[in-house]
């Protein structure tokens, strides 16, 4: 469902020249998989999952999302992914309904499948207590979860979370995780970035380490165990960046 090839995303900085965000990104999603992609702030994983929903365009290699070129083929891509963004705002003066139904008609859904998908996404992500109360009144949970929802009205067949539970509380992050896992088991593509550890270990079938913009460790979990030696999926992300000296100096960059 996701094949990325050599995937690379350069920038220009004033100070330091040519950044290679994502360095010859190489990886693989199946249907009704969780993929979970770990890497510390500024490791390169908000760029490449920009890269796959065809907000960022590829310095060079390629990908395909369900079957479409993120280059040459964008809108196709665009119509099958659902991505939330970490920082997306919503317009304060709508209601999550109005928020709901206005990208339902963006993405071309009759009025009838619009309510339908509400009401079911209202019940999967319980909205239903705040579903006609406007987003400016509503908790960091509240708006995460209308995010979700919105993101997904359109029932695509892949879907890339970024961080979804930073800043949510225990129930709230609980709330999403299950949702998550639902998608899984609908036959959904998941890609899952997050820092949590614990909801890699609760929800992910393959996991990929980024480091520095390159892919330095990819498998299940068993199998990341077994290469690096260790049982705790935190030893192994230390020991795949190259310790906590190289993990201290990538942060300061």
């Amino acid at each position: 469902m996701i094949e990325a090839r050599h995937l690379t995303k350069t920038f220009k900085d004033k100070k330091r020249g040519v950044v290679k965000a994502v360095d010859n990104v190489s990886l693989t999603c199946q249907p009704g998989q969780i993929y979970g992609l770990l890497g510390a702030n500024g490791a390169g994983k908000t760029t490449a999952l920009r890269l796959l929903a065809t907000l960022l365009q590829p310095t060079s290699g390629s990908a395909t999302v369900a079957g479409c070129d993120i280059s040459s083929e964008a809108q196709k891509v665009r119509a099958n992914v659902g991505f939330l963004a970490a920082s997306t705002a919503l317009y304060g003066r709508l209601t999550a309904r109005e928020m709901i139904r206005y990208f339902g008609e963006l993405n071309g859904l009759t009025t009838a499948v619009i309510r339908e998908r509400t009401q079911r996404l209202a019940d999967q992500l319980d909205m239903h207590e705040f579903l006609d109360r406007r987003c400016d009144k509503f908790s960091t949970g509240m708006k995460q979860k209308t995010s979700i929802a919105r993101t997904l009205i359109h029932d695509p067949a892949v879907m890339i979370f970024d961080e979804p539970t930073l800043g949510l509380d225990v129930m709230a992050a609980r709330a999403i995780v299950r949702f998550v896992r639902e998608c899984r088991d609908r036959g959904k593509t998941v890609i899952y970035s997050t820092h949590v550890m614990s909801e890699v270990v609760k929800l992910c079938d393959y996991i990929g380490i980024i480091h520095c913009g390159r892919l330095v460790a990819e498998g299940t979990l068993v199998e990341l165990q077994a290469r690096f030696a260790e049982q705790d999926l935190e030893e192994i992300f230390v020991k795949a960046v190259g310790g906590e000296a190289a993990l201290t100096a990538a942060l300061k960059t």
